[in-house]
């Protein structure tokens, strides 16, 4: 799959505009080694987003992504997965949050803010403050 590169202003856009669940459906959390995708809409119906939840088989490790336009990650999550490394060769310890960079896709990360993300222990919690984060203003219903 060909990488999709946007000016960094509208990937701005697409992160910062409001999202809700195409449904009311109840949807299940993933068990280990599982994954939930949910799809997406913006406020007025013309763009579509995806959530995804992925989940480890090891009950640490767990990642959030918010998808724009099928494929462009604009932002994830990684928890108890290994350090990564930017482009610029600087290393990110886990926990660490994947954001859209121009010309570079998701390849770029950085600690995740404290300020955003209150309780990194507390998986519901998480994902309340990462949907928070890609402006989900009306959070799918997971059970």
């Amino acid at each position: 799959m060909a990488e999709i590169n946007i000016p960094q202003a509208v990937a701005d856009l697409l992160l910062q505009m409001p999202k809700h669940p195409v449904d009311d459906q109840v949807r299940h959390y993933p068990y280990a080694g599982g994954k939930l995708i949910i799809p997406l809409l913006s406020w007025n119906g013309r763009e579509k987003f995806i959530l995804d939840l992925y989940r480890g088989g090891n009950p640490d490790k767990e990642t959030f992504q918010n998808r724009a336009r099928g494929s462009l990650v604009l932002a994830r999550l990684d928890k108890g997965g290994p350090p990564h490394r930017n482009p610029d060769k600087e290393k990110v310890d886990a926990p660490h949050l994947h954001y859209y960079r121009e010309g570079f896709g998701h390849r770029w990360a950085k600690p995740v803010p404290v300020d955003i993300f209150t309780d990194l222990g507390n998986t519901w919690q998480t994902l309340q403050d990462f949907m928070g984060f890609v402006n989900i203003t009306s959070p799918p219903r997971i059970q």
